[in-house]
């Protein structure tokens, strides 16, 4: 009688289980920076709300992110890279940012980031 076979062998297991370990990993990695970019977001966000119907200069908007930016613990990009600028009549900030997680050995993932904010 002929035995079949069935199941996957532990070479199997392995070639199976390390893309999903390397993707696992990656996912870690990159976790941290969209929880930042999330963070910068709602903090642009926020002052651009908090600026309706006041008048508003450029390093009064940066002021107001730097505190916030200060409270939240966020290092990168800080307020002196937002570009705040006017476009006609409003005001508009801009954070355009790379941020670097390292994966293993020279890998690394590069992620850009870019917001822009309108204060009406």
């Amino acid at each position: 009688m002929r035995q079949s076979q069935r199941g996957v062998t532990a070479i199997g297991w392995i070639v199976l289980l390390i893309p999903v370990a390397i993707m696992v990993l990656a996912g870690i990695r990159l976790v941290p920076i969209y929880l930042n970019y999330m963070s910068v977001s709602k903090y642009m966000g926020s002052v651009a709300a908090e600026a309706k119907g006041e008048t508003v200069t450029a390093d009064g908007l940066r002021s107001a992110l730097d505190k916030r930016f200060q409270v939240g613990y966020i290092d990168h990009p800080n307020a002196k890279e937002i570009d705040v600028h006017r476009e006609g009549s409003h005001w508009v900030m801009v954070a355009d940012y790379e941020d670097v997680a390292p994966l293993f050995g020279d890998l690394s993932l590069l992620v850009q980031f870019h917001k822009q904010v309108e204060l009406q």
